[in-house]
């Protein structure tokens, strides 16, 4: 049977901007009762009036997911406000570009601690609540990097997969407990069109932008919302994520140079140079934050994508039939 969406209540972190404010608007467009946290109070009021113009109830809780005392307060004021929780969120996150040795320790650990110390923090907070009500989903927005990997980012790699090994664990320990009615959801998007890319951290000396094809955040937030109601265990969202899994899987080695080479030319621009800067990771920033990045291709940066998105689908089915055609050819007998 579907989980009840209309009249639960969702917390969502990093909900002032991109997939986090979408989300919101999702649920509260389901009529959810909306908790929303980010580090940027201004931005979570705003998202608050758009989601009560829908007719969801909201509360604002400002929180650093890197204290964990801080997200345990948000819990509690949130089962204060409404007296029980039935979703957790765990959405805010940082990145940084950069190779890996030119990464200062301090970024490096930051984004860390925001991307998986910040879910585990909401982990801790949400599956004591869940346990006592005999129920919750708990979801983690990963990226599709939590089933593969991109240079220059390193650390944002190593959190998300960090993320999705933690969130099978959480699976295994609810299994042995029986906590049947208690899910644990991993939604792992391509490359999605924020502002997440403009926050960024940046120590490549180039100018970071959005790799094609670009999805739009609206899609992740109805993947979200449809976990709450039907929970799974994992979920690609966008075409392109799907089809490099399965390249990964198929022909690992091709898939981390094409990777390689992908991120190198459509993730940092070629002709663009970008001073050092640590983004937002240490300081959220000041300027009105949107669900949108504007990074949604146009004209030819259109053309480009589709191409890309053909590619992306012909190399992974040509291969996954070569490697099936090399099973089948090891096992037929030999001739006499």
């Amino acid at each position: 049977m579907p989980r009840k969406i209309q009249g639960s209540v969702v917390v969502i972190t990093g909900a002032s901007s991109g997939i986090g404010r979408a989300t919101a608007l999702a649920f509260a467009r389901h009529g959810a009762k909306v908790v929303l946290t980010a580090r940027n109070e201004q931005p979570l009021h705003e998202v608050a009036s758009q989601c009560a113009e829908l007719g969801a109830e909201t509360l604002v809780v400002p929180t650093d997911v890197t204290d964990e005392a801080s997200v345990k307060e948000l819990a509690r004021r949130t089962v204060e406000r409404f007296g029980r929780l039935d979703i957790w969120v765990n959405n805010a996150a940082v990145t940084g570009f950069g190779f890996f040795e030119d990464t200062p320790p301090d970024v490096f650990r930051r984004i860390i601690d925001t991307n998986f110390f910040g879910y585990v923090h909401g982990a801790r907070a949400a599956l004591p609540l869940f346990r006592e009500q005999g129920s919750g989903v708990l979801i983690n927005n990963a990226s599709m990097v939590a089933r593969m990997s991109e240079p220059y980012v390193s650390a944002y790699v190593a959190s998300k997969h960090a993320i999705r090994g933690l969130s099978q664990s959480l699976r295994q320990e609810l299994a042995v407990k029986k906590a049947r009615d208690i899910h644990v959801c991993v939604v792992m998007p391509a490359t999605i069109d924020t502002p997440f890319f403009q926050h960024a951290a940046n120590y490549s000396r180039r100018a970071a932008k959005a790799m094609p094809p670009v999805y739009p955040a609206e899609r992740v937030a109805r993947a979200i919302v449809h976990m709450a109601r039907w929970p799974r265990r994992e979920m690609f969202v966008g075409n392109s994520a799907r089809q490099l899994n399965l390249l990964s899987f198929v022909a690992p080695g091709l898939a981390e140079r094409l990777m390689a080479r992908m991120v190198d030319r459509q993730h940092l621009y070629q002709d663009v140079p970008a001073f050092p800067t640590p983004g937002n990771l240490f300081q959220p920033r000041d300027h009105a934050a949107e669900v949108s990045g504007g990074w949604m291709p146009h004209g030819l940066t259109r053309l480009r994508s589709s191409a890309l998105r053909t590619t992306l689908t012909v190399v992974p089915a040509v291969l996954g039939l070569w490697w099936l055609k090399t099973r089948l050819l090891t096992r037929l007998p030999s001739a006499s």
